[in-house]
């Protein structure tokens, strides 16, 4: 655990402390934890996010980098690598001066981006069912049914679930800019939709099914038309 332990804070801000040694906690068999400067600025991208995900750091929350690596116990090199990628990702913006932003959604772009998904996203799926690995929709159709099935709620799970649900469909649609497209409307929609992740649990996973049912019949309508399926997801 040598990335890790380097990357253990010593901060004054108790809450994000255990946010960040959770975190850990939960990743210390990653390649993430192999130490080395790459392996810092992953940590601390997959900490920084894991905050953003858990609303630590809400929308419209300014980071200081200074306090942020503090806050993390780092120095301001792997927290800027991080920060460059989660801007990248849509997921913060730089504000004002030198300092980034946790990206703040709006109901109106939420339902602008939700609308240009709706278009988009039944023509990736169209395009990819045919290169679709078997192997990988059992995969995702079994982390679904464990989180139907689990006793208590888990953020994290639900989040990549998700993520693999629709990035099964955005990695094999074989059109670089419609993925790119794809990726940055799920990174407004989920940022809107983050204080209404539980809520979602059990129509999301449904939803899910019904897609990967859709696909395994090589059969981009579906039952219920799979644009209609995915529009709800």
């Amino acid at each position: 655990m040598k990335g890790a332990d380097r990357f253990l804070p010593i901060v004054r801000d108790e809450h994000l402390r255990e946010e960040a040694f959770d975190w850990l906690c939960r990743t210390t068999k990653s390649e993430a934890c192999g130490g080395g400067q790459h392996n810092l600025a992953s940590l601390t991208y997959k900490a920084v996010s894991d905050m953003i995900r858990h609303r630590r750091l809400r929308g419209g929350h300014v980071i200081v980098e200074a306090k942020l690596a503090e806050t993390l116990g780092i120095s301001r090199t792997p927290l800027r690598e991080a920060l460059q990628r989660l801007e990248g990702e849509g997921l913060v913006l730089k504000g004002n001066g030198r300092n980034y932003v946790v990206r703040r959604v709006d109901i109106g772009e939420y339902l602008q981006s939700l609308k240009l998904r709706l278009l988009i996203e039944p023509a990736a799926a169209a395009l990819a069912v045919p290169a679709i690995p078997r192997g990988q929709l059992i995969k995702v159709r079994r982390e679904i049914q464990e989180l139907l099935e689990a006793s208590s709620y888990h953020t994290d799970e639900h989040w990549f679930s998700d993520d693999n649900l629709h990035n099964m469909i955005i990695d094999h649609c074989g059109n670089a800019v419609m993925a790119k497209v794809l990726r940055e409307l799920r990174a407004t929609t989920r940022l809107f939709e983050i204080d209404q992740l539980k809520d979602r649990l059990r129509p999301d996973s449904t939803e899910h099914i019904e897609i990967i049912e859709a696909i395994e019949k090589q059969d981009v309508e579906g039952p219920a038309s799979l644009s209609q399926t995915i529009s709800r997801a």
